[in-house]
């Protein structure tokens, strides 16, 4: 036999090649229309990425989870102890032939031990890897355990109740389920998200008690309101989330939305060191310790002493030592704005609902899921109903039979041919042909008075049952009373409590600059036209004179500090809000910084008004066209966060005829263009802390005139001052004399 293979291995390499074959389309250029190459080509892969991989169904599950958790479930893993991952992951490659690697990382996501999860499914022996860190991985399959967890008695304990539909598996020679028949929202519970073809999927992890006690009373009141009952995301890392009610109603609502989570720290003051036990769940402590060490490279971060990575089996660590004398409270906010221990989680609830994905806010997501679950719970009492119907049926066939035991005996001992004697039953004692099978199935040593009395006992009691099931089944009131009961037991079963605190206010007070700002006088020069320049104040003895544009004119000069913060006033009622370490270092033989262009302000938008403040204190006056002078407390622009513009920074009823900045009460002259002017105390003027408030008439006005300035009065300007004082206002003011405004002039 050997002899003859290696004949016909000779014969077959022997054998010349055509030298003249044709491949049929070799070097034939095919002209196809993209739309066609994208039908034909790309979307039954995109499609099967959409509706088999990417995006979880409403039981909150993808195909590749649901698969691994059935195997789990057919080979009795939801009892018992724990057994290799290794023989797991070659099960379920008879549902999910793609590869024991892929099979076995869902498996690492799901488990307790890794830590991705906030109600893991599977109970993990050995190193399944943590979440939170890349160098940690997980042990091969050969050497884990596991087991499902607890909490899967939810998902599995209806599945033989034809909840929900089976199909068959890719070759045709299992069956596996289309969705699990879930008692609670778990689509809400666990953090899923998935890359498909043209669209995504993120959905955060909420509480499971803030989530049944959500649905329970959307069930009773559609109209509720979500945030009164599920008040924010919960992620299996804990952490801090930063409260925003309205970013959290935008996800409740839409289902998109980011939700900012910052790191737990704790201070140690004897070894004076920080240790980070908890970090947001979308980074991990190499990601953290990376860029810290990043930021003391460049010098942008000088208080630490070192940084180290002390995670064990307690938990994640990760501790940094502080060089003597800072503040750990203040660092640690600094360490929030430039590294991930403070991140955003991107929310976009993405869910296949009947073969179709759709964006759905909370509230939608939980009103599909009650329909769904309606949907199980119809189908488990219609199967329970038709079981027992069934069961009914035999019983009052068998109590036909006890009227006579020795008829039915004697029929069954007469019957020459064994096709005969269900026929013959169903004639002697006028049963239907399932009856009398039954009838005829039951053993010898059962065929006694006392056995079939017993037996028929239940026929009354599945008479009720059989009622009740039926009123249940006509009632939609009274599923929900079933599916709120399911729901409640769930929450006392696996309710453990929130993980991530929630932070309602933040103290910014600890907040410092990023960068250390050097700090030494300063004078600015603002042109008319917009163009900015600082210089230093020591500087300025050796500077020529001050280059401006043609045209252009010169406001006057500001002296202040380097650390000091700048307000820019527009003509769209908008103020924007930098620093003056903000802008370079000039000389006088330049032009400057255009504002606006640094600003990023809208076309056509000038500044009329800019304010230098050390300190949030003092007043913005704003003098209209119409005579209303408003009085609004500095403290209204001062924000926790570093925002670069605030709209209606003042009232927009009447054109601005001029702004001012005063650190204390003062008086103000106020000049119309009828020439008269008023003299008025501030401290007569109630501050606002609404910065568009219009303000109160001060200054009685014609309807041809306006006011056309304002500034700050000084002692000696007027004459006699007293004329121009009002006890009342608004007041008309009055007309200066000659040798009041020649005092002006020269002022």
């Amino acid at each position: 036999m050997a002899k003859r293979t290696k004949k016909n291995e000779t014969d077959r390499n022997s054998e010349e090649l055509n030298i003249n074959a044709h491949i049929l389309g070799a070097g034939e250029v095919v002209e196809q229309h993209i739309t066609d190459t994208l039908e034909v080509n790309y979307m039954p892969y995109a499609m099967s990425v959409i509706m088999s991989r990417a995006i979880p169904e409403i039981d909150g599950f993808k195909p590749s989870h649901r698969k691994l958790l059935y195997t789990m479930y057919n080979m009795g893993l939801l009892q018992g102890g724990t057994i290799k991952s290794a023989n797991i992951v070659g099960r379920t490659m008879q549902l999910n032939p793609h590869g024991d690697a892929a099979i076995y990382e869902t498996m690492i996501r799901l488990s307790r031990g890794n830590e991705t999860l906030l109600y893991p499914y599977v109970e993990s022996k050995g190193n399944f890897g943590k979440a939170y860190s890349k160098n940690m991985m997980y042990a091969a399959s050969r050497y884990t355990e596991a087991k499902l967890a607890p909490i899967c008695h939810e998902l599995f304990d209806d599945i033989k109740s034809d909840t929900v539909d089976f199909v068959d598996n890719y070759d045709n020679t299992m069956k596996e389920p289309t969705l699990l028949p879930v008692t609670f929202p778990s689509i809400l519970c666990n953090v899923t998200t998935g890359i498909a073809a043209g669209m995504a999927s993120s959905i955060a992890s909420f509480n499971l008690k803030e989530i049944c006690d959500t649905t329970i009373a959307l069930m009773k009141n559609p109209d509720h309101e979500v945030s009164d009952t599920l008040l924010a995301p919960d992620f299996v890392g804990g952490g801090y989330i930063l409260y925003d009610k309205d970013e959290f109603n935008k996800i409740y609502k839409t289902g998109r939305g980011s939700v900012k989570v910052r790191a737990k720290y704790s201070y140690d003051k004897k070894y004076n060191c920080i240790d980070i036990t908890q970090i947001p769940p979308t980074t991990t402590s190499e990601a953290i310790i990376d860029k810290v060490v990043e930021l003391v490279k460049t010098n942008k971060v000088k208080e630490i002493s070192d940084i180290r990575d002390e995670t064990d089996l307690s938990g994640l660590k990760i501790t940094i030592d502080l060089k003597r004398g800072i503040d750990a409270d203040k660092f640690m906010t600094k360490l929030y704005k430039m590294t991930p221990l403070q991140d955003s989680f991107s929310c976009n609830f993405n869910v296949l609902i009947k073969g179709r994905p759709v964006v759905l806010g909370v509230r939608d997501i939980l009103l599909e899921w009650v329909d769904f679950r309606l949907e199980c719970i119809r189908r488990r009492i219609t199967f329970n109903l038709n079981k027992k119907k069934n069961q009914l049926h035999l019983l009052k066939g068998l109590s036909k039979i006890l009227l006579d035991i020795d008829k039915a005996i004697k029929i069954v001992r007469e019957t020459e041919s064994e096709s005969e004697v269900v026929p013959n039953l169903m004639i002697g004692f006028g049963i239907d042909e399932i009856q009398a099978e039954y009838v005829a199935e039951i053993k010898l040593r059962h065929l006694n008075r006392e056995y079939i009395l017993k037996r028929i006992k239940d026929i009354e009691q599945l008479e009720n049952d059989i009622v009740e099931l039926e009123s249940i089944l006509s009632s939609k009131n009274k599923m929900k009373k079933i599916i709120i009961k399911e729901l409640e037991d769930v929450t006392k079963k696996y309710d453990n409590g929130r993980k991530s605190e929630i932070l309602y206010s933040i103290d910014e007070s600890v907040e410092e600059e990023l960068v250390e700002i050097p700090d030494y006088p300063v004078t600015l020069f603002i042109t008319e036209h917009g163009y900015f320049k600082k210089i230093k104040t020591a500087n300025l003895r050796m500077s020529g004179e001050q280059k401006i544009k043609e045209g252009d004119s010169l406001l006057p000069e500001i002296e202040c500090s380097n650390k000091d913060e700048l307000l820019f006033f527009t003509n769209q009622c908008q103020v924007y809000k930098a620093k003056v370490d903000d802008f370079a270092d000039t000389k006088a033989s330049v032009l400057g910084e255009y504002v606006p262009g640094k600003l990023e302000m809208a076309e056509g938008e000038q500044v009329v008004y800019t304010a230098v403040v050390s300190e949030y204190t003092g007043y913005m006056i704003f003098v209209f066209d119409n005579g209303k002078l408003a009085k609004v407390d500095m403290a209204s622009y001062a924000t926790k966060t570093n925002r670069k513009k605030l709209i209606n920074a003042y009232s927009n009823k009447s054109p601005l005829a001029q702004a001012i900045y005063i650190k204390e009460d003062t008086e103000l002259v106020i000049c119309s263009s009828s020439g008269r002017m008023l003299l008025v105390n501030t401290g007569a003027i109630l501050p606002k802390t609404t910065k568009d408030t219009q303000g109160v008439s001060v200054m009685k006005l014609k309807k041809t005139h306006k006011i056309t300035s304002l500034h700050i009065y000084h002692e000696g300007e007027f004459e006699k001052a007293w004329r121009f004082r009002a006890k009342n206002l608004p007041a008309s003011g009055s007309l200066p004399s000659e040798n009041d405004v020649a005092e002006q002039i020269t002022f």
